[in-house]
């Protein structure tokens, strides 16, 4: 990684040199301003962890693409795969002319599904396209209407799972009226909200009659919502509840899903087998591609053409899909995951020894976190010391994410082929981002 110098006018790290600055005026001219980066900087091009901006800079990228990029930015696998795929055909549309890349997709997915129920896959573009798909599926098989969703959720930003999702403000504010028939309940969360299952079932029914509801969507463990993990007798709890009320399970498991947790899909950690599976993110390495995975019995009663899309499931896509696998299966990533998350949680405990700010560490494999507080005892959220923190890594080559209700997480979404020097390195620039702020 390199850092660059004030000769030929390159900026420090954290700040956009002037090719960068250049380009990012010409954004401001046409794009919509909505549409805001974390990084101050055009990136030129990337390699495994490393991204290297327009200007030289090169930082250390632990948010993976928000979590597509497992096998890393650019992987040659998934790059030949891609062209070799795009040499042959790029487009036909499934339900037009079929080809063989989504069904080698679909039989390698089904092996990894949880369960032994006979299993369908479906594939979609988004992590949102598939959600609503799942929904679409649970409400044909169940003939009801009601979802159950969960406080701290976050599913996409269509008009259902924008819905489906808790956080009001960026995703939510000012967009309604929103999708009929969605109840949100608790998430049990050890650190701010351990609460017994019996407790959690009589929330839901004071909302809505088991009976009428068509599927509860959980994410096994919580994403932009600050990646919680669960009490551990939730799940397999919850399974068992669905059963019981004929209710279809859905797992969403667009970011914990294709190994981040050590296990290919993190409904494995809990010993479930849901009924439907999201997936998505890094299922083809940051090109759009999601899916349902599902047991036969719920998928198959959807009847002909009543889910699909013109793009979905595009053979390059799914060529790339290929390839992640092959080196998710080649370079031991599951393992990978397990080593990289045990190397993290020693780490975050180190740090939560020094420092004050930090109030909860958690995660499974390489999905981990550090939740910051103004006070252990109220467990204030420390929202603006998080962001200072996210600058200071910045300033420091490394591009960290942030997550949680209250945006006071930290969360890593590093690409599980990460050198153990370019972990390192980021961690010490983490923790020397942390000493800055919490000195004050």
């Amino acid at each position: 990684m390199q850092q660059s110098t004030a000769e030929a006018g390159k900026a420090e790290w954290g700040q956009a040199g002037p090719q960068s600055q250049e380009l990012l005026k010409r954004k401001e001219r046409v794009v919509a301003p909505a549409c805001t980066s974390l990084a101050p900087f055009m990136i030129a091009e990337s390699r495994g962890t490393v991204v290297r901006d327009v200007d030289g800079n090169e930082y250390l990228d632990f948010t993976g693409g928000w979590g597509c990029l497992i096998v890393g930015h650019t992987h040659p696998r998934v790059v030949e795969a891609i062209r070799s795929q795009s040499e042959k055909y790029v487009h036909t549309d499934f339900s037009v002319i079929p080809y063989e890349p989504y069904v080698a997709l679909a039989e390698r997915l089904v092996r990894y599904a949880p369960g032994e129920r006979p299993k369908r896959v479906a594939f979609f573009n988004s992590g949102a396209e598939a959600v609503e798909n799942a929904v679409k599926i649970a409400r044909f098989h169940t003939k009801r209407r009601a979802v159950v969703v969960f406080e701290g959720a976050f599913h996409g930003r269509t008009l259902l799972t924008m819905t489906m999702t808790h956080k009001a403000s960026p995703y939510k504010a000012h967009f309604g009226p929103f999708a009929p028939d969605v109840y949100r309940v608790p998430f049990p969360n050890p650190y701010r909200n351990p609460m017994s299952f019996s407790r959690w079932e009589a929330h839901l029914k004071s909302l809505v009659d088991p009976e009428e509801v068509a599927a509860v969507v959980v994410e096994p463990i919580q994403g932009e919502g600050g990646f919680v993990v669960p009490t551990r007798e939730f799940l397999p709890k919850l399974r068992e509840f669905c059963t019981e009320h004929g209710i279809v399970l859905v797992a969403d498991e667009v970011q914990t899903g294709v190994g981040r947790t050590g296990t290919f899909f993190a409904s494995e950690q809990f010993g479930i087998e849901p009924d439907l599976i999201c997936m998505g993110k890094s299922l083809a390495s940051g090109l759009p591609l999601s899916g349902v995975l599902g047991a036969a019995e719920v998928v198959d009663s959807v009847p002909d053409s009543a889910i699909g899309g013109t793009y979905v499931g595009n053979p390059v896509a799914c060529a790339a899909g290929l390839a992640v696998l092959d080196v998710l299966e080649g370079e031991k990533l599951l393992e990978r995951a397990r080593e990289l998350g045990e190397k993290l949680e020693a780490r975050f405990r180190e740090f939560q020894q020094k420092f004050v700010l930090i109030g909860d560490v958690r995660g499974l494999g390489a999905m981990r976190a550090l939740e910051l507080v103004k006070d252990r005892e109220t467990k204030e959220p420390a929202s603006e010391e998080t962001a200072r923190i996210i600058e200071g890594a910045l300033r420091r080559g490394v591009i960290l994410a942030k997550a949680g209700l209250y945006g006071n997480v930290l969360r890593m979404l590093l690409p599980l082929v990460i050198a153990d020097e370019e972990l390192e390195r980021g961690l010490n620039a983490l923790r020397e981002a942390l000493e800055e702020v919490s000195s004050g």
